[in-house]
């Protein structure tokens, strides 16, 4: 009786065991869900802020390019306003997509694009104004409309900051609370799974050593077995056991990146704002009271403006090396040369007055990342420019050396002491002052983090005025 009555509870328990551990699985499976879809939102409201700031920013450069013309007459002030005319668009259309599950922030969108298209109207009658009468476009500047709708579209802007942040601060407590939950299901699901191995197990337990009292003559076949079955588990618990740590880690790493690019987000806001600020109280003073002041107070004057700016691309040059290291690699086979000469192209124009000298092998096939590829040769090409800028006949060049099996980029300039080359590639170690070359110290360590994601290496070589070579693989 008893050994049929075990035939039934050992299936009973199989089964409810298996719809506990279902149950389980499917109460954390909500869980995580529910969790994902707040950090979503979390960073989706970080998106759209950022975009307020975009826009901002370009219609910022719309007014500093406009009034740039109508103060010198100076047609090459006007392409800061140009390119706001065609980004503005765009910046607009991507807002509203953006907010489109916000009714308040499309009403303010829509106020925000007709004062825009108000002021830039304003600003192209300037414009034909300062072309054909300067007197009129002295009174079209003093008359003050510009500062009235400006502070208009700041207020318009910072209620959709403000806005934002309020349901930033509704989403960050419910990604709190989903994540306590989270936690809590996972924590419970793990003890009642863990309750039911423990029962299992015994009851495993009480039936094989039921079975070797009344198996005597097979007690050292039934030893050895369940010896066998013990090893195994243990084998399987530590697979079990690493398999969930694994999981674990990558989720901690999922979620720490997450909270670095809001992070990253969330530095480049509150960064870029006081030195707006800055900016601007900076520029009227320079525009504004230039005669007010004598030639040491408009030197400080310049200097405080020259530090905001290299502040602010110190800003993006760190935002562009966080993006790198979390961006996607779309590998891709494209002509190696042609990026090159494309990249020589944008540096000769921004050098015209400079006798450079581009020597770029043809021809040359790679398979990888083009949009993160173009960041790296920018950035090579770009020092190989720079750190030439003393040499009255400057030579850069890019190819493939066949020996070495690495792809180069050499120059004739400044070089380096080859006892410092080990940090060439961290950020913010500069070899060369400030004062005799401009940079960041970022852009080295940007080339470094694209070849790393290509699987690659690199490398340098120097001599202290006689040039550098930068030697890369891709895998």
């Amino acid at each position: 009786m008893k050994s049929r009555a075990n035939r039934f509870v050992v299936p009973a328990l199989l089964l409810a065991a298996t719809i506990v551990v279902a149950l389980n699985a499917w109460f954390a499976f909500r869980a995580v869900g529910s969790l994902l879809d707040s950090e979503y939102w979390l960073e989706h409201t970080w998106r759209v802020i950022n975009q307020v700031e975009i826009i901002m920013s370009s219609a910022k450069d719309a007014e500093t390019g406009n009034r740039g013309f109508l103060i010198t007459g100076d047609e090459a002030y006007l392409q800061p306003y140009y390119d706001a005319q065609k980004s503005l668009p765009r910046e607009l259309a991507e807002f509203q997509r953006l907010a489109a599950d916000n009714p308040s922030q499309q009403t303010r969108i829509t106020e925000m694009r007709a004062v825009l298209e108000q002021r830039l109207a304003l600003l192209e009658q300037g414009i034909d104004l300062r072309r054909h009468n300067t007197n009129d476009v002295r009174a079209m500047v003093l008359s003050g409309t510009g500062k009235v709708e400006m502070d208009h579209l700041r207020r318009i802007a910072d209620a959709m900051e403000a806005e934002e942040r309020r349901l930033l601060a509704q989403r960050t407590a419910h990604a709190r609370v989903d994540s306590k939950r989270t936690r809590y299901t996972i924590g419970l699901a793990s003890a009642l799974d863990f309750l039911l191995i423990v029962l299992v197990f015994r009851f495993l337990a009480n039936e094989r050593r039921m079975r070797v009292a009344s198996e005597l003559d097979a007690e050292r076949l039934a030893v050895a077995r369940a010896e066998t079955e013990e090893r195994a588990e243990e084998v399987r618990a530590l697979n079990a056991t690493l398999e969930q740590r694994v999981e674990l880690r990558t989720a901690e790493l999922q979620t720490i990146n997450r909270e670095l690019e809001a992070f990253s987000y969330s530095v480049s806001h509150d960064l870029r704002a006081p030195l707006r600020t800055i900016d601007g109280f900076s520029l009227a003073l320079e525009e504004d009271y230039a005669e007010a002041v004598d030639a040491v107070g408009r030197d400080y004057i310049h200097r405080v403006r020259t530090g905001v700016q290299r502040m602010g691309q110190l800003i993006d040059a760190l935002l562009q090396l966080s993006r790198i290291t979390r961006a996607e690699i779309a590998r891709e086979a494209f002509n190696f040369s042609e990026l090159a000469e494309s990249v020589a192209g944008v540096l000769r124009e921004e050098n015209k007055n400079r006798d450079i000298t581009f020597l770029i092998e043809p021809g040359l096939q790679v398979e990888g990342d083009p949009k993160l590829l173009r960041i790296a040769l920018e950035n090579l090409l770009g020092n190989a420019v720079k750190f030439s800028s003393k040499k009255t006949n400057a030579v850069v060049e890019f190819g493939w050396d066949k020996e070495k099996s690495a792809w180069f980029v050499r120059d004739n300039g400044a070089g380096f002491d080859m006892q410092y080359a080990d940090r060439l590639f961290s950020a913010f170690n500069r070899l060369h002052g400030d004062k005799d070359f401009k940079g960041s110290g970022i852009g080295l360590a940007t080339v470094a983090r694209v070849i790393h994601r290509h699987h690659g290496e690199i490398w340098a070589e120097g001599v202290v005025d006689h040039g550098a070579t930068f030697w890369f693989t891709l895998g």
